[in-house]
């Protein structure tokens, strides 16, 4: 039994009622289960509909068309059943500001039922580097810490499905290096992960398989070692304070200085470097690399924007 399955889901939200305006279309028929003990990525641009589809997991709000189950439970008709099996860490950073961080835990917990739950609540607190803040008030903490309070609240009912929507977001190197290690050491002990981000090197590390979504439909769902050995070509890596020539600039990746162009082959790579010479483009630290999921993240939604054009 899968630990997640999205079985043709639709959403559309009426028409806002102002002049000219129609109903948007987020969710297209999705459907893919995702495996108990899976590590597995929801990726896309945004207004992709990933956080649409989250909601809808999450029982805050009901698809158009379709089910989700959790293990088996509708999320909308066993609400109750299914949520305890959930712990989902938002995107938004809400919390109560008349309580400290243990407190916050054991109200998170006794909406669940538990009680006494005070060892578990210090391997968590321990776990997210927490521990020394256990009796501060909520209102105290740093942006990071109060993520890492909520990536706690979701955990404290020991949930076999840890849902992740951009828990890395604009928290420091290593929050994330901890919360990855913790993560990962509930993914190894049987704990399911779904993981939505825009940082597509954590994907890249951290999931097994990927779905991509693009316009509230399904473009690539995939192991991500198989998404990877499907780029065919490399890239051509250098540094440049120069603008590039209009032939080339259409294909070229620039972030800053660096700039990146995609090659089929050394005869290839060869052609660019010719034509950045005779440009007179002035180019340092040159290096030749496979593709990386970003690169592959990139070709598929142009691919779908093609296609929908």
């Amino acid at each position: 039994m899968p630990a997640i399955s999205f079985q043709s889901v639709s959403k559309v939200y009426p028409a806002s009622g102002r002049a000219g305006s129609a109903p948007l279309q987020a969710l297209d028929e999705v459907s893919f289960d995702i495996e108990a003990g899976e590590f597995f990525g929801l990726l896309g641009p945004n207004g992709a509909g990933k956080t649409t589809l989250i909601s809808i997991l999450a029982g805050l709000a009901r698809p158009t068309a379709g089910r989700v189950l959790v293990h088996g439970l509708d999320v909308q008709r066993d609400y109750a059943q299914a949520r305890r099996y959930l712990g989902i860490v938002p995107q938004e950073l809400v919390f109560d500001p008349f309580f400290t961080v243990r407190e916050a835990l054991r109200f998170q917990a006794g909406y669940f039922g538990l009680f006494h739950q005070d060892d578990w609540i210090d391997q968590l607190l321990a776990g997210l580097g927490l521990a020394d803040k256990a009796g501060a008030n909520m209102r105290q903490l740093s942006g990071g810490m109060k993520r890492r309070v909520l990536v706690a609240q979701a955990l404290v009912h020991k949930p076999p499905v840890i849902v992740l929507d951009e828990p890395t977001a604009g928290v420091d190197v290593e929050l994330r290096q901890n919360l990855w290690q913790f993560i990962a050491d509930l993914n190894r002990q049987g704990h399911t992960v779904l993981l939505t981000t825009h940082y597509l090197e954590e994907a890249e590390a951290l999931c097994q398989r990927l779905a991509m979504l693009k316009l509230g439909r399904v473009v690539a769902l995939a192991r991500t070692s198989a998404l990877l050995e499907s780029a065919k070509n490399q890239m051509l890596h250098f540094k440049t304070d120069d603008a590039l020539p209009s032939a080339l600039a259409g294909s070229a990746r620039v972030t800053g200085r660096i700039v990146e162009l995609p090659a089929r082959d050394a005869a290839d790579i060869e052609c660019l470097l010719a034509a950045l010479r005779e440009s007179r483009v002035a180019v340092e630290d040159i290096e030749i690399r496979r593709p990386d999921l970003e690169d592959v993240f990139i070709t598929l939604m142009h691919q779908r924007e093609e296609v929908a054009a």
